[in-house]
């Protein structure tokens, strides 16, 4: 396993490609990100600050462990992520600054409909995650150090487990690619509930088997490279400050309504609960 100090020296030997530009502006930022730019909440956001400010957003694609890389290595100008006790550190030790929690979404577990491993009828999260263990059903990990990779550890830890043998099963991808592996392994995922409204279409085989454990909700944070950083930092600070004015908090609070039988997202208002 590579430090952080080498993840950062790769980083800044391997160069970044946009994943995709929203806005027409002169001015422009780089953000990293991951489940909010394939979901398309960060083009809802990106196109009505490019309204106001007249700031094209490009998107970097990352999951929250990369993105912090990146805002660390002082290759992007500002993050989105879900990985709390990472934030933390990155605001003790300076190089991550205008902290701002921007929502929430929560984790599911889904599974087989068949449930060979009886998650359904589980307590909490580490229940359910030590019914599998112990039935080594198959379990699709992301592997990829994103926000939900390591609430996923988190659970593991939590139950005293380190899983290994064939059952556990790393994808080293993204939410959407691993939640399609997991429908075609009829196995075991956590996958966050934003990704699961949007895209359950693409995993037929597979249902919710648990929900609803505090420890299992998401909250985002956005933040930005210190100043003087990046390029286009106070540019990115702006849009932290959009996306948790009263605008930005709609465009989250209400995302998904008009799509999907429920919003993707919930504010930072009713994220401020599950803050730890």
């Amino acid at each position: 396993m590579t430090s952080i100090g080498t993840q950062v020296v790769m980083a800044q030997n391997n160069p970044i490609t946009p994943e995709a530009i929203y806005g027409k502006g002169k001015q422009s930022f780089t953000l990293a990100t991951g489940s909010p730019g394939e979901l398309g909440l960060l083009q809802a956001l990106g196109e009505a600050f490019d309204q106001q400010e007249g700031a094209r957003l490009i998107w970097i694609k990352a999951g929250s462990g990369a993105s912090l890389n990146l805002l660390k290595s002082e290759q992007v100008d500002m993050i989105m992520v879900h990985a709390p006790d990472a934030v933390n550190k990155a605001v003790v030790e300076g190089w991550a600054s205008n902290r701002t929690l921007i929502g929430s979404n929560e984790f599911y577990i889904v599974g087989p409909k068949s449930d060979p491993a009886h998650v359904s009828s589980s307590g909490s999260g580490v229940d359910a995650y030590t019914k599998i263990a112990k039935s080594e059903a198959k379990f699709i990990s992301r592997g990829d150090k994103s926000g939900t990779h390591q609430k996923e550890m988190d659970l593991w830890k939590k139950a005293g487990i380190t899983p290994t043998g064939n059952w556990y099963i790393v994808t080293n991808d993204f939410m959407t690619a691993s939640l399609k592996r997991v429908n075609s392994e009829n196995a075991y995922f956590m996958t966050d509930s934003s990704t699961w409204v949007a895209e359950k279409n693409i995993a037929p085989k597979l249902q919710i088997l648990y929900r609803g454990d505090k420890f299992l909700v998401n909250t985002y944070d956005a933040l930005a490279a210190p100043a003087g950083a990046s390029a286009n930092r106070e540019l990115a600070v702006k849009f932290i400050q959009f996306v948790a004015s009263s605008e930005g908090q709609s465009i989250i609070r209400n995302y998904g309504k008009s799509t999907y039988p429920e919003p993707l997202y919930n504010d930072a208002a009713y994220a401020k609960q599950y803050t730890y």
